[in-house]
């Protein structure tokens, strides 16, 4: 088949965004021809897809987005295809690949009486009700239960096309025979010793993944514990407003952020435990990654993913509705439990299950079903 994919932007350190690689990878593999239409290109671009740049552009996010979504469907109206895969919402889709969370939601639970009545509410509402409202056939990829639980509430009858895909985890993530080489290689390039703790985060967009909630944690370790800690924050994201927050909370010594990068397993394998309380997470890939790297997780239930901290037994998981004191708490019991060995034992015994890693085919899968239909 011809395929159209349609994503706002694509860098190479997103889990969305290596989702959409993978995916398109695999397609290309199996013999359909793929069409790509974004507005920005980073990093390296799946060999075989023609990537068109659309040129698109506003005054605001809200117009480039509503010029995108116009230039992309005469587009293909005059160069047809025969699905068009989104991974953003909006008209027009096919197959949606459900990345983010619902926004009716969010809205309803994180944002203040009077967003409603904002042009960027409108929009957004607008879009999610192009996939999920009762007029849409869009087939729907969804991460987790929770997604599915929260579109069919806000949205009824929409869970007859919605489809659970699984994980799509690399495989460089597992933990390997020099794993303790690696960890070791990079516990010296940061000078930590045998005493010193490394508290890792990873994930772009600092404010969605809860770096204000890892601070405040951090800040209230008792003061030998904290002594011992090095937080790194890894990701995509303008930094200025959490490394101020450090300094203002004492920690200015013991935070530092880096960019996004392609070495994530050695930060895995290095780290003593994965922080990551975010406020809303459809996923969390990074939750899977940590857990088959033998990484023990600290993390909230509002991520997608935490269902499987649970069921490998390699972390713990704060339950909402989220509490500062829990995640405090629960950081210093970790830092110090006499059950890590068991949390990284689990997690290992986890990342045997081939259905981690298996995202693309389940999806190739799916799109050859339609061909077929």
């Amino acid at each position: 088949m011809k395929l159209g994919f349609l994503i706002y932007s694509y860098f190479p350190y997103g889990g969305q965004q290596r989702d959409f690689h993978r995916i398109v990878s695999e397609c290309i593999e199996r013999g359909h021809e793929v069409d790509i239409y974004t507005l920005s290109w980073q990093g390296e671009r799946p060999r075989g897809a023609q990537v068109t740049l659309v040129p698109a552009k506003g005054f605001s996010r809200l117009q480039t987005y509503r010029r995108f979504t116009r230039w992309t469907s005469e587009n293909i109206a005059r160069n047809p295809v025969d699905l068009v895969i989104g991974f953003n919402k909006m008209p027009g889709l096919d197959i949606y690949f459900a990345a983010d969370p619902c926004f009716a939601q969010k809205a309803d639970l994180q944002r203040g009486a009077y967003y409603k009545f904002t042009p960027r509410y409108h929009h957004f509402k607008k879009y999610e009700q192009a996939v999920f409202g009762p007029s849409s056939n869009t087939a729907v990829w969804i991460l987790s239960p929770l997604q599915y639980q929260a579109f069919e509430s806000y949205y009824p009858g929409c869970g007859k096309r919605l489809f659970q895909v699984p994980p799509g985890i690399d495989e460089d993530r597992k933990h390997s025979a020099d794993s303790s080489t690696i960890r070791q290689s990079l516990r010296n390039e940061l000078s930590l010793d045998s005493e010193s703790l490394l508290i890792l985060q990873v994930g772009s967009g600092f404010k969605i993944k809860g770096v204000d909630r890892s601070l405040t944690a951090v800040a209230s370790l008792p003061d030998e514990l904290k002594k011992r800690v090095t937080y790194i924050l890894i990701g995509q994201d303008k930094p200025a407003k959490y490394l101020s927050m450090a300094r203002k909370l004492g920690l200015e010594k013991q935070f530092r952020v880096l960019p996004g990068r392609d070495d994530i397993p050695r930060f895995l394998f290095g780290a003593d435990l994965l922080i990551h309380p975010a406020y809303s997470e459809s996923a969390g890939y990074v939750l899977l990654e940590a857990t088959i790297a033998g990484l023990p997780v600290l993390t909230t239930a509002t991520c997608g993913y935490s269902l499987h901290i649970k069921q490998a037994g390699s972390g713990l998981v704060c339950d909402e509705p989220f509490d500062q004191e829990d995640l405090n708490t629960k950081l210093q019991y970790m830092l110090l439990a006499p059950e890590r060995s068991d949390w990284i034992t689990n997690g290992l015994e986890y990342g045997n299950n081939d259905e981690l890693y298996s995202l693309a085919t389940a999806a190739a899968d799916f799109i050859d079903r339609f061909q077929i239909n």
